[in-house]
């Protein structure tokens, strides 16, 4: 993980970046499990309005692979695969990271159309301008494309 130079965002935050076809999602975060949390909820705000999401439901997800950008893909993709399986959407997530090992905590709620007003499918995380590094102002970064 190379370090990368930037201005200074807003830290812990999230953003959305362009992509021709898809939206690419981007957590920052003062440790590498809170800029993964922040990843999420970008990813969760590509679909509704994440403060419309109350937290009645806790899923836990781990996930392992090996590096942080194949983890950030994988943890993605596992809110995924949650959402779709439980019909659920989340809006707060917990991240614990330690040797390319993760454990992590999604709380949310079952989707209600008409209170959510979902915009989007989120179809999973790419590897597409999958990155994961640390600022020379000491923060994280992790990001990727995710297929809408």
């Amino acid at each position: 993980m190379a370090a990368f130079e930037t201005g200074s965002p807003a830290v812990p935050g999230w953003e959305h970046f362009e992509h021709i076809a898809d939206v690419g999602v981007r957590g920052y975060g003062h440790t590498l499990g809170q800029a993964f949390e922040m990843a999420a909820l970008a990813m969760l705000s590509v679909i509704t309005d994440t403060s419309t999401v109350r937290a009645r439901e806790t899923v836990r997800i781990t996930c392992e692979a090996p590096n942080s950008e194949f983890l950030l893909a994988d943890w993605l993709n596992a809110i995924v695969f949650e959402m779709a399986t439980r019909k659920l959407l989340f809006s707060r997530f917990e991240v614990t990271i330690e040797d390319n090992h993760l454990e992590g905590v999604a709380t949310g709620e079952p989707i209600d159309v008409t209170r959510h007003q979902p915009a989007a499918e989120v179809k999973g995380a790419t590897l597409s301008e999958l990155r994961v590094s640390r600022s020379t102002d000491n923060y994280w970064l992790a990001q990727c494309i995710v297929d809408v």
